[in-house]
């Protein structure tokens, strides 16, 4: 049975990203060593690092005084970097939900923390104020568990910092709003291990605090991502993906294809009297498709994860803390896989109704 992988993330990777990788694996750029036993220090190596941050910079079209890092920790060593490199004595953290929280929880070792919460995590706030005396705002610009996205870029009259772990590569940015662009690459870039950043160079170097060397991004400005043994694996996949996107036709193919298959599911799911959305329509994602089964046929909600999983729909269990149903549809994702999806919605639709 065919598989269709709606995994949240870790989640689905391009075939062309699975199979180049496996190439590097066995023999990496000639060398007759795999990518996984590789130095880093290689001159084979240093040109996949040059040539991915060449194509974040092409694709994203970042322009000049930003660098790009690849890091270990995940976003959530971000959570404390940016305070630390950043944060004075007051930042704005824009709380939409579980990512943001745990960000939150990081900012306010190093300073006041001026939070704006959204009421419950199903809609998001829009119209934001902020203090002028604030050292920056963060917003998260994707919720994966509540299936909320900010699909605009803000403009604000302070740095703006932004979480972008589970929709970047999605859709065209405007990367000079961004002071920083952070994210774990397991949603839309590469298998986990490796986080990204985007940072403005002018914002560092301003705060008063000694920072550890690790923590330190212009540490690893300064060494190309290299003061230490960086996520080799990870990044030579993150390339992989960057190649894929830009043979696509680039974030603008990409938002088309995103924008169609989500327009196919929510229409389904507005339709389908087993189904509703949960958030507010005008924010709803693009990557992260939450649904649940309407009051009439909420005793059903287990048989039908149980018909989807047999029918080869993986992943699409809702998260626990909000329960009912979610399909992840990123970058990667085949548009037949949602057509499948809408199928199996539809089939246990006809069979309950017949009953």
């Amino acid at each position: 049975m065919k598989k269709y992988n709606f995994y949240a993330g870790p989640s689905i990777l391009p075939q062309f990203t699975i199979e180049e990788t496996i190439k590097g694996l066995k023999n990496f750029a000639g060398t007759g060593l795999s990518i996984a036993e590789v130095s880093h220090r290689s001159k084979e190596f240093d040109a996949v690092i040059e040539d991915a941050k060449s194509l974040f910079k092409e694709l994203l079209k970042i322009p000049e005084g930003y660098s790009v890092l690849f890091l270990g920790g995940g976003a959530s060593m971000q959570f404390a970097m940016v305070p630390y490199n950043l944060m004075n004595k007051k930042a704005v953290y824009v709380n939409t939900g579980t990512w943001s929280k745990k960000a939150i929880k990081e900012a306010k070792i190093f300073g006041e923390v001026v939070e704006v919460v959204a009421d419950d995590f199903f809609s998001l706030p829009k119209n934001i104020e902020v203090p002028s005396d604030a050292d920056y705002i963060h917003i998260t610009t994707n919720n994966t568990i509540y299936g909320t996205e900010y699909k605009d870029d803000f403009d604000f009259d302070i740095p703006l910092v932004a979480d972008m772990s589970s929709n970047i590569f999605s859709r065209p940015i405007d990367v000079s709003k961004y002071d920083i662009i952070y994210g774990g690459a397991q949603k839309n870039l590469a298998p986990s291990g490796v986080a990204f950043v985007i940072i403005k160079d002018e914002i560092l170097g301003k705060v008063n605090r000694e920072i550890p060397t690790m923590l330190k991004y212009e540490t690893h400005i300064n060494k190309n991502s290299m003061f230490n043994t960086p996520p080799v694996l990870p990044i030579f996949a993150a390339y992989q993906t960057l190649r894929w996107i830009k043979n696509l036709g680039g974030l603008e193919a990409l938002q088309k294809m995103n924008e169609e298959k989500a327009k196919l599911l929510y229409d389904e799911i507005d339709r389908n009297p087993f189904f509703e959305g949960t958030v507010a329509k005008e924010d709803r994602s693009l990557m992260n498709i939450c649904f649940v089964m309407t009051e009439e046929y909420k005793k059903l909600e287990q048989e039908f994860l149980k018909y989807a999983t047999e029918r080869g729909m993986v992943g699409i269990k809702g998260h626990r803390s909000v329960g009912g149903f979610r399909a992840s549809t990123y970058n990667a994702l085949p548009k037949e896989a949602v057509e499948e999806l809408i199928q199996t919605m539809q089939d246990f639709e006809a069979e309950h109704l017949a009953d």
